[in-house]
């Protein structure tokens, strides 16, 4: 099984962005946890805080991957591009949030993302993360 998980804006600083709303742990600590939790998974990451990269990297892991974990972060409310980049690749994807997105201000409450992925995560903090990861192997099994 072979998983990326893609992170978009502003994610680079968890662990110093608002630590009462997303923690307080670097997600490249927590994705160092992930990786031992999960050795056989073939884990890897990337992230971007612009919106094409985030694109090219769609599409480079839209075959030869058994499934993406994406938060696109506030691109996940705004970016008609990346929801069609989910929708023209051949690999599932997970939307995933840190908070619940729902119980936020009215502008999260939407996702151009969601229509094109086949599951949505969030509110579990860092730990939607491996649920995704979880999911993933429960589809494969």
């Amino acid at each position: 099984m072979k998983i990326i998980i893609i992170n978009g804006p502003n994610l680079n600083l968890l662990g110093k962005r608002e630590p009462s709303v997303y923690g307080d742990l670097s997600f490249e600590t927590y994705f160092s946890r992930l990786k031992d939790e999960f050795p056989d998974y073939g884990l890897e990451y990337f992230q971007s805080n612009v919106e094409g990269e985030l694109i090219n990297c769609l599409h480079r892991a839209g075959s030869g991957y058994t499934g993406i974990i994406l938060n696109a972060g506030g691109y996940t409310h705004t970016s008609v591009s990346i929801s069609d980049a989910i929708a023209a690749v051949d690999t599932p994807v997970i939307e995933v949030h840190i908070t619940n997105t729902a119980s936020r201000e009215e502008y999260r409450h939407t996702s151009l993302l969601t229509k094109n992925c086949i599951g949505v995560i969030g509110g579990f903090g860092l730990d939607s993360y491996r649920l995704a990861i979880v999911a993933f192997s429960k589809l494969k099994a």
